[in-house]
């Protein structure tokens, strides 16, 4: 059978007389752009998360835009970003006139280096932004203790981190801010583009509100702007949506979990050209966004997985130090070793709560044909020098 690499569709039939529920509130009010279901939101994820404030933008990149410039990150400063993760996490520092600057992650993890965050601090490093990759959070405790000495605002990248936790506490609620992505594929998924900022600051909550609408709390002197913001209001139809997938959140969590045990079980007989996902710190407690493994001759084994139906995702094949964007920047092959390595080595598995436990051992099935076709003694021709 065809194994994509992401389906929501099964879910989505599920929860559609709840969906349609909540999109009747919505047609009912007469506001469909942060209006009162998108409100019902916010206030479910402060539940959910604990948080003093859930502000709802319009896409996870546009929450990190609003979070650095509430927190007051702006030209002239630097904002510490680990190296390999998604473009965002650095060109939201772009957008609000700050500089990356980047650091190596850690294996296993693939978060941030708070050894490598030491060393690259400078007098202009106003900020750190830790990003929480594909099951588990950044090791929250060392980055804060770097953040601490060097007086660093922290601003979380926790796109990915709604249900994970770092002793105890939720991804996004250790620094000033954090955001969460609600891109269809996520955890937590909309039927299109959503975002949110968590933070337990006052402050910071106000200005969130006010440049996520073009620099104007709704109600506060119409058609007058103090800020410039930008226009990333969350429509009520994705509020509708995420609040009937908030109700099951922890039900999708266990069943990805369940097919992570799954995985890791097929391919025990792979592990020597096949390196399984790990929880690396006992502190973590994990959420299973991406099943992310690492392989030897990994593009070879994505076109033979393709070859037999199976979609995957590489994440990422160049770090961010390597993109061309960035090449004023200064930096070269080689500067960061754990990242290169990484983009030779990671590729995603479909994964979805959706998914069949029979997709799971296919997927499984293919990867180690693969490696016992390569494992096999190649052909004796005669006459060949």
């Amino acid at each position: 059978m065809a194994v994509p690499f992401f389906s929501g569709a099964r879910s989505f039939e599920r929860r559609w007389p709840r969906i349609r529920e909540l999109l009747g509130e919505a047609l009912d009010s007469g506001a469909f752009v942060n209006g009162r279901v998108v409100a019902q939101l916010e206030r479910a994820l402060e539940d959910y998360t604990g948080a003093a404030h859930a502000i709802a933008v319009g896409s996870g990149t546009e929450a990190l835009i609003v979070a650095l410039e509430s927190c007051g990150v702006g030209r002239g400063d630097e904002v510490a970003v680990p190296v390999y993760t998604f473009f965002a996490s650095a060109s939201s520092v772009v957008h609000v006139g700050a500089k990356p600057v980047f650091v190596d992650v850690l294996p296993g993890s693939y978060a941030i280096d708070p050894g490598d965050l030491e060393a690259r601090v400078t007098p202009l490093t106003k900020a750190v932004m830790p990003v929480h990759l594909f099951s588990q959070m950044a090791d929250m405790t060392a980055v804060m203790d770097v953040a601490d000495r060097h007086a660093l605002t922290v601003v979380e990248d926790s796109a990915e981190a709604i249900g994970m936790a770092f002793d105890g506490v939720p991804g996004g609620r250790f620094g000033r801010a954090g955001i969460l992505s609600f891109f269809p594929t996520k955890t937590l998924g909309a039927l299109g583009d959503a975002g949110m900022v968590l933070t337990d600051d006052d402050e910071v909550a106000e200005r969130c509100r006010r440049l996520r609408n073009h620099g104007q709390v709704p109600g506060e002197r119409p058609y007058v702007w103090d800020a410039m913001g930008i226009n990333s209001r969350m429509d009520d139809i994705q509020a509708a949506v995420l609040l009937a997938r908030l109700e099951t959140l922890d039900d999708d969590l266990a069943r990805r979990a369940e097919l992570a045990r799954r995985y890791d079980a097929r391919l025990a007989d792979v592990r020597g050209p096949v390196q399984t996902p790990a929880i690396v710190d006992e502190r973590a407690t994990a959420a299973w966004y991406v099943y992310l493994i690492e392989a030897d001759d990994r593009d070879r084994l994505v076109d033979h997985l393709a070859a037999n139906g199976i979609e995957t995702e590489i994440y990422y094949p160049r770090p961010l130090h390597l993109q061309p964007c960035f090449a004023e920047l200064g930096y070269g092959r080689g500067d960061f070793p754990v990242a290169e390595r990484c983009a030779s080595r990671a590729v995603g598995l479909p994964f979805y709560p959706d998914m069949l436990d029979e997709q799971v051992d296919e997927v499984c099935a293919a990867i180690a044909s693969f490696y016992e076709r390569e494992s096999e003694p190649a052909a004796q021709t005669e006459g060949v020098l």
